[in-house]
């Protein structure tokens, strides 16, 4: 599984697919522009991804209502945790840190988590 180290932006519902098809476990925030705490995330994102070797995807739904409803989503920013192409887990708290992030993934898929 390789990371880069910084986030991959995705445009809309096809990317997201093809990213999460293409990585055993992915992570995904979910933003709108102008959100400040997503803007937050970012930098903390790519330093999860440098830490853990987890690809991480960002998407802004806001402007496909199809993949706002497909994706369920009612807040942002939201975390969505894929294995093998299906949902596993997610979180929507808003800006979460670093930590909390590499806990998450941790506590939800411990054998991807690469402690380099």
């Amino acid at each position: 599984m390789t990371a880069t180290a910084k986030p991959t932006h995705l445009e809309g519902g096809t990317e997201l697919d093809a990213f999460v098809d293409d990585h055993d476990v992915a992570l995904v925030e979910c933003y709108t522009r102008g959100c400040s705490k997503c803007q937050a995330m970012e930098p903390v994102l790519g330093n999860v991804a440098r830490a853990t070797g987890i690809p991480i995807g960002l998407v802004n739904p806001g402007d496909d209502i199809e993949l706002l409803e497909r994706l369920e989503i009612s807040s942002v920013p939201t975390l969505l945790l894929y294995e093998d192409g299906t949902e596993i887990a997610r979180r929507a708290e808003g800006f979460i840190g670093g930590d909390v992030v590499v806990d998450f993934l941790e506590e939800h898929v411990p054998a991807a988590v690469d402690h380099a």
